[in-house]
């Protein structure tokens, strides 16, 4: 399998789904929103803030595509990494993607509890929050529909159905 991409709205649960799929399979985990924070020096909110989405979104290409990566992992990407330039196409030359895809409600209730706020999303809870997800999937949908592996629900959302869902691929 090597390289393994997964791609989906922010809290979809690609951060965990990363940590256990790399545990399952013996493979090293690699979150490319911790790369950004590490070579940026700064938490992605206040790279954001300071130097604007233009900048942090070539950035975030930039290590996607220079990442040395090992021979075996499982790579967690930022929600809107999929969505600029070539990114979506580079992952599928150079991987497998997997595009966990959940419900607009199902998003809304976990970034509502989510321990780490997301500045994009401050201030918007309940019905406005479901909206401005729906607005968000909709303009990311042709590009996260580029994965080779679609794991919808939280029954597909599993180490071993991704594994198989992965195997029935090749």
């Amino acid at each position: 399998m090597s390289l393994i991409f997964l791609v989906g709205f922010m809290g979809c649960g690609k951060t965990t789904m990363g940590r256990k799929l790399s545990a399952a399979l013996g493979y090293e985990f690699i979150d490319l929103d911790h790369k950004f924070e590490e070579q940026a020096g700064m938490r992605i909110a206040e790279y954001f803030t300071e130097h604007g989405e233009d900048a942090f979104r070539q950035m975030e290409s930039n290590i996607l595509k220079e990442t040395q990566y090992p021979e075996k992992a499982v790579v967690s990407t930022g929600g809107g990494l999929p969505c600029f330039f070539d990114n979506m196409d580079w992952m599928n030359a150079n991987g497998q993607t997997v595009y966990m895809k959940l419900t607009p409600k199902m998003l809304a209730s976990r970034l509502e509890n989510a321990k780490t706020p997301r500045p994009v999303l401050q201030g918007k809870k309940g019905q406005e929050l479901v909206e401005f997800i729906e607005t968000k999937l909709a303009e990311r949908e042709p590009h996260y529909g580029k994965a080779a592996v679609v794991a919808e629900s939280f029954a597909d959302l599993t180490p071993e159905n991704i594994m198989y869902l992965l195997s029935t691929r090749q």
